[in-house]
């Protein structure tokens, strides 16, 4: 990438314009990539035009992989379409559904300063940039995780490590690298990082859907933890 020529928004809309996975995948696994649907493209575009229109650099923040209510609806992560309309003003036609995890993350962004000043400073992306479902015994599809399998994570592992390298080419420092996950993701991402040298560190923030699924009236606690690691 041209990180010379291009602003930071123009780099993220590229790689989600270009994304695809092609390798096959067990057989219960689906993937999901949310850009394949036009309109999730043209609404992620106009949040990362709005504030990424920049070559500055910034931190960045990896989720695990897009779940169905947050960015695989909007094609920004942590952002549900409800949050998308009310914090961040761009609008949205299809169903306004509603994420837990987007919750905690913009009451957390408004108590560091507000979406213009959080979005000037870091980048939050994935580990995995495509999502997964699996159907239940019920026939519903439900989120899938990157590492919910052995077979999956090891049909992964090379996407995986060229998107990371990805994300940091978009404008990113390497200096330290927060990692929304305390088990499962951060284990992953270190044992990776000790391997490849993507960053100096990695720092660890209790991961939003923990945060609002069992420990919502500590909810506080942890928006000001991550608000004194993000100062990192």
């Amino acid at each position: 990438m041209d990180n010379q020529n291009t602003t930071f928004s123009t780099r993220v809309n590229n790689f989600n314009r270009e994304i695809n996975f092609e390798t096959p995948l067990p057989d219960h696994i689906g993937v999901m990539n949310p850009f394949k649907n036009e309109a999730v493209f043209e609404t992620a575009s106009a949040f990362y035009n709005k504030y990424y229109n920049d070559n500055n650099r910034r931190k960045l923040i990896l989720g695990i992989n897009p779940g169905r209510l947050g960015s695989g609806t909007t094609g920004v992560p942590f952002t549900d379409p409800k949050r998308l309309i009310s914090e961040c003003g761009i609008p949205y036609k299809g169903q306004l559904l509603h994420e837990p995890s987007s919750v905690f993350i913009y009451e957390m962004i408004n108590a560091f300063g507000g979406p213009e000043l959080f979005y000037s400073k870091f980048y939050i992306s994935s580990v995995c940039p495509l999502g997964f479902v699996e159907k239940n015994s019920i026939g519903k599809e439900i989120n899938y995780n990157y590492f919910d399998s052995k077979e999956l994570l090891q049909a992964l592992q090379p996407y995986i490590e060229w998107n990371i390298q990805q994300q940091i080419n978009m404008g990113c420092d390497t200096d330290v690298c927060y990692c929304l996950g305390l088990s499962k993701n951060y284990k992953f991402l270190l044992d990776l990082n000790k391997r490849k040298k993507y960053f100096d560190k990695i720092i660890p923030l209790q991961h939003p859907r923990f945060v609002m699924q069992y420990k919502s009236k500590e909810k506080e606690r942890y928006i000001a933890q991550y608000l004194e690691l993000l100062s990192c």
